[in-house]
C-alpha cells in the first residue's frame, strides 16, 4: 500500500516521505480499515508515540495521522460490533502506524458506525477535536448551563467545537484568537471575543472554566481568572499556575465510541458544523504538514475516493 511515512526524528518535517508500505495486520479486536479520508496534528511529529511504541521501543518508520473515516475491510480475532462493509470513523491508536495510509490497523472500540450522510472528509475532522472538546467541557470541567467558559483558539479545531457545545449547553462563552477569527467564534455561538494579540486577557472577567490549547503564558495568565470551585483545563501542557481555590486539569483525549455517535448525530441535526477549510490528496501531505500558511478550518487528506 501507499503511505506516508517518517524516519528521522530529527528531520521534522522533511523526513516525511510518501513511500510504499507493507499492509497492516489485524491483532485480536482490529479491525482493518480501507482510509477514505485522514486527518492528522501538525504538532505530532514531536510526540513521543510517533517515535517509540508502549514499552518505549524503536517503531521507525511509523506512519502519521490519527483520525480516520473509512470503511472496514478485515476484522481481527474476537472483534465484535463492527462488520466488513461497514462505514466508521475515529481515533487510531498513539504509539501504533496511524491514518496517512491506504489502510490503517485500529482497535474496534475506538470506531463508531459512519452515517451514510455524513461524508468522509467531515468525518475524519470530527474525533479527536469533538471528543477533546466534550472532555474537556464536560468531563473535566463540569460546565453546567448559567456557567461562564473561556476557551482559547475558539476558531480552531478544537476550539471551534467547543464553543459550540458550550453554548448549546447553556454557558456564557467568551472565545480568544486572532482578530480574523472574532466573526466566525461569535457566528458559533461565542458571546464574547477577545483578540490575544491587541486585547488583554485580563478583560474576560472571572470565569467558571478555561479550556486552554495553547499553554505558555496563556495558560498561565488563565488561571488568575477561575473563579473558586472553577477548572481550568488544558490539553497544551499541564499547568504550572494553578488557580486560588480551584482545580487545575491537564489531559489526552480518550476513545469513545458512544461519544462518537452522539456527535455525528449533532452533525446530521445541524446542532454542529466541523470547519474543513482545505481537502489535499495523500501525495501531498508532506506539504500539509509542513505548510506555514493559515488555512481556515481543519486541513484533511483524502486517501481514497467513493462512499
Amino acid at each position: 500500500m501507499r503511505a506516508i511515512t517518517v524516519r528521522d526524528r530529527k528531520a521534522g518535517t522533511d523526513g516525511l516521505r510518501l513511500e510504499d508500505f507493507p499492509r497492516p495486520h489485524a491483532a485480536e479486536n482490529d479491525v482493518i480499515l480501507r482510509v477514505h479520508a485522514a486527518g492528522f496534528t501538525r504538532g505530532e511529529l514531536d510526540w513521543p508515540a510517533t517515535w517509540t511504541d508502549r514499552a518505549g521501543r524503536d517503531r521507525t518508520p511509523s506512519v502519521p495521522g490519527h483520525e480516520v473515516s473509512g470503511v472496514v475491510t478485515e476484522l481481527g480475532y474476537g472483534t465484535t460490533g463492527l462488520t466488513v462493509g461497514q462505514r466508521v470513523f475515529g481515533p487510531t491508536d498513539w504509539t501504533r502506524d496511524g491514518s496517512l495510509a491506504e489502510y490503517v490497523a485500529v482497535e474496534a472500540r475506538n470506531l463508531a458506525p459512519l452515517p451514510a450522510d455524513i461524508d468522509h472528509t467531515t468525518a475524519a475532522a470530527l474525533p479527536i477535536s469533538g471528543l477533546t472538546a466534550w472532555q474537556g467541557l464536560f468531563d473535566h470541567a463540569r460546565l453546567t448551563a448559567g456557567q461562564t467558559v473561556l476557551i482559547h483558539g475558539a476558531a480552531g479545531g478544537v476550539g471551534s467545537i467547543a464553543v459550540q457545545l458550550a453554548h448549546e449547553a447553556g454557558a456564557r462563552v467568551v472565545g480568544t484568537g486572532r482578530d480574523a477569527d472574532r466573526d466566525t467564534a461569535l457566528e458559533l455561538g461565542a458571546h464574547a471575543f477577545l483578540d490575544l494579540e491587541t486585547e488583554r486577557l485580563e478583560d474576560a472577567g472571572q470565569v467558571d472554566a478555561v479550556l486552554d490549547v495553547i499553554g505558555g503564558d496563556v495558560l498561565d495568565r488563565s488561571a488568575a481568572l477561575v473563579r473558586p470551585g472553577g477548572t481550568l483545563v488544558s490539553i497544551a501542557q499541564p499547568p504550572t499556575v494553578r488557580p486560588d481555590d480551584a482545580r487545575a486539569v491537564f489531559f489526552v483525549v480518550e476513545p469513545d465510541r458512544a461519544r462518537l455517535a452522539d456527535l455525528a448525530q449533532r452533525l446530521r441535526d445541524g446542532r454542529l458544523r466541523v470547519r474543513v477549510g482545505s481537502v489535499r490528496p495523500l501525495d501531498e501531505a508532506p506539504d500539509a504538514f509542513s505548510t506555514r500558511q493559515r488555512v481556515s478550518g481543519r486541513t484533511i487528506i483524502r486517501v481514497t475516493e467513493g462512499n
